[in-house]
């Protein structure tokens, strides 16, 4: 069964007159955990848009690299972006309910962070209120300051490309500590470590480049180049 069909039937299964935010109530056991994080990632999404004010073709176009939309999908996943963007709840509202959604998966709201760098950095400008939200979203889903700091460095062009900090290490570690720090990351965003988080095919994909990144910092420190 599609996921746009499934996510489809969790939005038909809605009480008239709730809000978006209790779908995420709905969804909290493992196998709709595809489900509830792509509704996620479209829900959180589109109240960034709306905080910076405008939705570009470059960010639709980024939904599609990340979730692979069907033609016959593309009216639901409109829905759950307009359901967000009309929803009287608030941005940090959604952020709670999602973080107790995935209370058992640190990782998943991880992966999710990543989900809306990718979709931010779309039309290739980082907006002040983009990186206001995704600070205050991050600070609720209980992502420190460094692990924050490195997507930044990672999806922010104008971000410094700071190896140490792209892997989350401090520059005092030792070869063994940076060693351990960087094979653990990269067991950690194995394609079939992310699948057995429960996340879709079309989020795993981001994986790509996030261990071409951990491996390229890794290389510029291993060589001291960094």
């Amino acid at each position: 069964m599609s996921i746009w069909v499934r996510i489809s039937e969790a939005l038909q299964a809605l009480a008239s007159g709730e809000g978006l935010s209790a779908v995420f109530d709905r969804l909290r056991s493992p196998p709709e955990r595809s489900v509830a994080f792509t509704i996620a990632v479209i829900a959180l999404s589109a109240k960034m848009a709306k905080a910076d004010g405008l939705v570009t073709r470059d960010e639709v176009t980024a939904f599609r690299e990340v979730f692979q939309i069907a033609a016959d999908d593309e009216a639901g996943a409109a829905r759950v972006f307009n359901l967000a963007r009309q929803d009287v709840a608030g941005f940090e509202d959604y952020a709670r309910k999602i973080k107790a959604m995935f209370t058992d998966g640190r990782d998943c709201l991880c992966d999710l962070m990543e989900g809306l760098f990718h979709i931010a950095m779309a039309d290739g400008e980082y907006h002040p209120a983009e990186d206001a939200f995704l600070e205050r979203v991050a600070e609720i889903f209980g992502i420190g300051s460094a692990e924050f700091s490195a997507l930044r460095a990672r999806y922010v062009p104008d971000a410094p490309k700071d190896p140490w900090i792209i892997l989350g290490l401090a520059r005092g570690a030792s070869p063994d500590e940076a060693r351990a720090h960087w094979k653990r990351l990269v067991k950690e965003n194995h394609p079939d470590a992310m699948m057995a988080r429960g996340l879709p095919e079309e989020a795993v994909k981001m994986a790509e480049r996030r261990m071409a990144d951990i491996n390229r910092a890794w290389e510029a420190i291993e060589s001291g180049r960094a």
